[in-house]
């Protein structure tokens, strides 16, 4: 497949002017981040990549009700929401929520654990289905193109990074549609995941994710839930490990080190994604809540549901009812939580415990995953 060679793609790239100065650590960072809300956020203006209708209607739970690999998670109170001046505007107004208590995986979905869901079931991902065309239109400008019938392959989106500095409004000089790219296959056909077994499954559509889970007897935790298990009983602390900033001190968090996007000094000691359990657990024995992949929630995601919950304490909040992101009205998204490896403090944050992302639940990307909760 050429590069960003047809409209839809085009569009999808776009998006990814992410993570340009929309949230971080400095003050003059987050002027210019409240200056400007038009910025898009890392995960924004994602359309309906592959237009694949999928279904976890077939899937069954396997039975296995055992809640081994998982910790458990205290219920109690807490401000969701940004406590400082980091957070974009979807972050604010912090309001009171409870969340009863929970189980949730201590670690992303590995390779291993979605290799066996889809030995067991025949499950194929959305980035393993070809694009359905009729259906990929309806979210592109009327009058665009039908492509070729040769480009309306099974393929992903792949972090490249250029061989030199570029500029940051740009961003098809370091995101590649991949022909063959998917959960097995990380970086294309010619990559692999033989070795990586306990490496979070990325590549992965919220679609993908409610599957799994369904098979797994679990269910993909809420935004509440999520961001309650990362706060690990801190209260407005901006990371899940506290108040020291992410570069001091020893390697919290699988982040991105260096200048982006061309040159990742790795200082943690990966370039990509990292093995589960490579950093320190939070306080309630989460790995890699903060950074190394973006991890789905159940939620719709709504830019404007903080401001539209009230003074009342929300009870077990499940999210909104619909989606509604205003930089792509007509695409519903989800929320995803947490950051990724492609994260840097003077580019994308995300790793703050109150950060928010969205996508089309039908995306999947090199740094997406997800993990599961139980009741």
């Amino acid at each position: 497949m050429n590069k960003f060679s047809w409209p839809c793609v085009l569009v999808a790239v776009a998006s990814f002017a992410a993570c340009n100065q929309t949230s971080g650590t400095t003050t003059a960072k987050t002027a210019v981040a409240h200056a400007d809300d038009t910025v898009m956020s890392c995960t924004s203006n994602l359309p309906s990549r592959f237009a694949v209708n999928t279904s976890s209607d077939s899937i069954v739970a396997s039975g296995n009700n055992s809640y081994e690999g998982m910790v458990k998670i205290p219920g109690g109170d807490f401000l969701m929401g940004a406590a400082d001046k980091e957070g974009r505007t979807d972050e604010y107004p912090q309001h009171a929520v409870h969340v009863d208590g929970f189980y949730m995986d201590a670690t992303e979905v590995t390779n291993a654990m979605f290799a066996q869901f889809v030995k067991a079931t025949g499950y194929v991902t959305t980035a393993e289905r070809k694009p359905d065309w009729e259906e990929l239109k309806k979210q592109l400008p009327a009058g665009t193109p039908r492509p070729a019938d040769s480009l309306l392959v099974a393929a992903s989106l792949v972090f490249t990074p250029p061989a030199g500095a570029v500029q940051l409004n740009d961003v098809s000089q370091w995101w590649q549609w991949v022909k063959g790219a998917d959960w097995k296959h990380p970086q294309g056909p010619g990559s692999s995941i033989k070795g990586k077994e306990h490496f979070p499954v990325v590549h992965v559509s919220w679609d993908d994710a409610m599957a799994y889970a369904i098979w797994a007897g679990k269910r993909l935790p809420t935004e509440a839930e999520w961001e309650w298990a990362a706060r690990a009983g801190l209260t407005n602390k901006p990371f899940t490990w506290g108040t020291e900033p992410v570069e001091k001190g020893k390697p919290k968090a699988n982040i991105w080190q260096g200048h982006f996007p061309d040159r990742n000094t790795a200082t943690d000691g990966y370039a990509r994604v990292a093995p589960v359990k490579s950093f320190a657990a939070n306080a309630y024995g989460l790995y890699d809540i903060a950074g190394n992949v973006w991890e789905w929630c159940s939620d719709w995601y709504r830019s404007d549901s903080y401001t539209q919950s009230g003074t009342k304490k929300l009870i077990n909040p499940a999210g909104p009812a619909a989606s509604y992101d205003p930089e792509e009205p007509t695409v519903p998204k989800r929320v995803v939580r947490g950051g990724s490896f492609l994260c840097h403090a003077s580019y994308c944050a995300s790793y703050r415990v109150s950060a928010r992302m969205k996508t089309s639940p039908d995306t999947g990307l090199e740094h997406t995953g997800f993990r599961c909760v139980k009741n």
